[in-house]
């Protein structure tokens, strides 16, 4: 049956139990090929980000058609179709390798031949004539490729294009002015629309040129010296305003111009400095000395730090308008800046400013030549040849999705590599080490608050942690699920270490905790841990309680007792030994220690008005009622455990429930055990000495218990249940004690 047949027959999916819910089984070609009539109900996620997975990122942009950074279903559906056409074998795609078979290219349809024939030219191209197969690395080294070829179908020509040395040269003005375009060889040239975006400044700076030389006398008073005449004019003219503003107000009031002036004192902060003409303290100071309508000395007298601009304004501008002076007069200067309004207006609307660095000169010379026409031919020639350039991209896409996409399926339509744990997935960064434990399920995040909304739901324990790399400013945040163990130790703060898909390892810090169940085991024993910690902070307040009113207490009798030094006063004596006091104490003692008693033997009573077998069913009753509501909440909460909302707050579309039951989830995290084979040395040289006091008062304890049992008779009962006679013998209190009799008189009594 061939390939179109089997396409239009319905096809028998399979399916595999994991995690508790049926998934699809997508491990030969046929099912590759038939993976548009899958029900998308049943697709484990419809759309996954392309960031943060670790797949190759430029297979992930291939397949994402619409180049928003998400991929979606039909993307992957197009993906597989397309691949599926180009192999021969569809079963190709489920084994995926580095390196794509040319035989197993499909030259049957005519762009399966024209592939196959751009596989084996980018092969020459590399000097591999004779290969048999292509890798990835080759087919996307596109700058290898074309590295000889002139014209590669990408619209961009390089002035090596061309012979003609003129053409080359309005190229590289083309570069100059607007930036190059790199083509797929690597060279530096211009695109179609680098071309019209240049002419069609240089037209507009043309245009611009000749509306200044049609009024040249309001525009261009220095002819082609203005430019550099409105540029002195420019960079004095706010110092030479200052002047005559000053000169004015002198002339307003005389008394001004002391003010005016630089003061003695500033002269004496520059005589203790280094000088220098261009000194910052000095250009501050007037362009000369200010007088009651004075002139501005051109030559002696100037401001040594305005000295050589002051001296090109005469040249470039007074001496041409009014001949040789050695000073400029107000009236002068007035009409100087008049004659520079034209001018500033017409560069206020300069347009092809891109192309001002060639001159109108150059700009002229371009336009008269027929440049843009030649270089659109040269870009045409090139774009001709687009198709053939095209499968040279494409026999990288089809490398591409050979080696990844059957990966990439394993972990979007169903989620086989998670459940199997035969590979990482893609969405596994690495893996924590922290705590004793190594947490295999780790994903990067980008804002652990944002992504902790959604990823509560997932009723899993979940650190947030903060990567860094020692030497490199790299840094990442990641969710990692914690499985087994305990969460006594983790907290925020926490440092661990994490290793990377790539192996590198990242110091890893905890930001953010979501608590949920870990374990049925940790559900057991957190009753007791959080009675040990009340115990605990209770008796550390009271402990700092009673120590705080301890301190109080000595530094007011020593403040007492300093006080009634200093007024001569002796201090008082120490009052007497009060017996009554201290025989209180201790009978309050012994009280307490009595309840104590009374309490055990009341718990002791009652187990042992049980029998023998009992007794370990009484204590385990007692253990199930204090961690049993803990351990079933647990266990509930356990079997709840969801991938998806973890995938969810990512960016994925995750289209199931991806269940961690418990069986599954202790596969997530790994215990610290000790290796196979090793041994252990006991001694410990450090180990904690032991105090004979905690033994002392379990004795005591058990004493009073015991004496408190004899005392109400049940001790009695006890050996009497515990050692009865044998039948039909008296007990003892039934035996009946006969009176002796009565001595003989004279005998002795024994």
């Amino acid at each position: 049956m061939d390939m179109s047949a089997q396409l239009a027959a319905p096809h028998k999916w399979r399916f595999f139990r994991a995690g508790g819910f049926d998934q699809v089984l997508l491990d030969r070609g046929a099912d590759l090929a038939a993976l548009g009539q899958l029900d998308q109900k049943l697709w484990m996620a419809l759309s996954c980000p392309i960031r943060g997975l670790e797949l190759d990122s430029r297979t992930l942009e291939l397949i994402d058609t619409g180049n928003d950074g998400v991929i979606r279903a039909p993307e992957i559906i197009a993906a597989v179709d397309w691949a599926v056409r180009m192999l021969k074998q569809p079963d190709d795609l489920c084994k995926p390798g580095a390196s794509l078979p040319l035989a197993a290219i499909n030259d049957s349809t005519p762009e399966g031949r024209q592939l196959l024939a751009s596989a084996r030219q980018i092969l020459v191209n590399l000097g591999k004539g004779g290969a048999t197969e292509i890798n990835v690395e080759d087919a996307a080294d596109t700058v290898k490729i074309f590295a000889s070829t002139v014209f590669n179908g990408d619209g961009v020509v390089s002035p090596a294009a061309t012979e003609q040395s003129a053409l080359q040269q309005v190229m590289q003005d083309i570069i100059g002015c607007l930036g190059a375009v790199v083509d797929r060889s690597g060279k530096d040239g211009v695109s179609q629309a680098r071309v019209d975006a240049f002419f069609s400044a240089l037209n507009a700076y043309a245009d611009w040129w000749a509306k200044a030389e049609a009024d040249a006398a309001r525009i261009l008073p220095f002819g082609d010296g203005t430019s550099a005449a409105a540029e002195a004019f420019h960079k004095i003219k706010d110092k030479v305003n200052d002047y005559f503003t000053r000169c004015q107000l002198a002339a307003y009031d005389a008394r001004a111009a002391n003010y005016l002036s630089p003061a003695e004192k500033d002269y004496v902060q520059l005589a203790t400095h280094m000088l220098s003409s261009g000194a910052g303290e000095v250009s501050e100071f007037p362009l000369a000395r200010v007088e009651a309508g004075g002139d501005l000395p051109l030559t002696i007298g100037v401001n040594p730090a305005w000295a050589s601009a002051v001296a090109v304004l005469k040249s470039q501008i007074v001496t041409p308008l009014f001949g040789e002076q050695d000073k400029l007069s107000d009236a002068n200067w007035r009409k100087i800046s008049s004659m520079f309004a034209g001018y500033d207006a017409w560069q206020a609307a300069k347009v092809g400013a891109e192309v001002e660095r060639l001159g109108i000169a150059r700009v002229r010379e371009i336009l008269a030549g027929d440049a843009q026409a030649a270089i659109g031919e040269l870009i045409a020639r090139d774009k001709a040849l687009e198709p053939e350039a095209n499968n040279i991209a494409a026999v990288e896409k089809l490398a591409r999705l050979h080696r990844d996409l059957f990966t990439l399926l394993n972990n979007y339509v169903s989620f086989s590599d998670f459940y199997s744990r035969r590979n990482k997935v893609v969405f596994q960064a690495g893996t924590l080490y922290i705590d004793g434990r190594s947490c295999d399920l780790c994903i990067r995040v980008e804002d652990p608050a944002k992504h902790a909304t959604l990823a509560t739901l997932s009723r899993i324990y979940l650190a947030y942690c903060d990567c860094t790399r020692r030497g490199s400013d790299e840094k990442m945040t990641i969710a990692a699920a914690i499985t087994g163990g305990d969460a006594d130790q983790l907290m925020a703060g926490r440092n661990g270490l994490f290793y990377d898909r790539q192996g590198r390892d990242w110091d890893a810090t905890i930001v953010k905790i979501i608590e949920h169940p870990i374990s049925v085991r940790q559900a057991f024993w957190s009753p007791y841990r959080r009675i040990g910690r009340m115990v605990s902070e209770q008796i550390e307040k009271f402990a700092a309680s009673k120590e705080k009113a301890m301190q109080d207490k000595a530094a007011a009798s020593v403040g007492e007792a300093g006080a009634k030094l200093e007024e001569g006063k002796a201090a008082p004596a120490a009052p007497p030994f009060d017996v009554g006091k201290f025989a209180g104490i201790f009978a309050a003692i012994g009280l307490a220690i009595g309840a104590i008693g009374t309490a055990i033997a009341s718990v002791v009573t009652g187990l042992l008005g049980l029998q023998w077998w009992q007794i370990p069913l009484a204590l385990a009753g007692v253990l199930l009622a204090i961690s049993g509501p803990s351990m079933i909440m647990a266990y509930l909460k356990l079997r709840q455990r969801n991938f998806g909302p973890i995938l969810d707050a990512n960016g994925w579309a995750v289209n199931s429930r991806a269940m961690i039951n418990i069986p599954f989830g202790g596969s997530l995290t790994k215990l610290a055990a000790l290796p196979k084979g090793a041994s252990r040395r006991l001694d410990d040289p450090f180990a904690e000495k032991k105090r004979p006091w905690k033994l002392y008062l379990f004795l005591l304890v058990l004493l009073i218990t015991g004496a408190v049992l004899w005392q109400q008779g049940y001790v009695e009962k006890w050996m009497d249940r515990y050692h009865k006679p044998s039948a039909g013998a008296p007990t003892a209190s039934e035996q009946v004690v006969e009176p002796a009799a009565a001595p003989v008189e004279g005998e002795a009594v024994k």
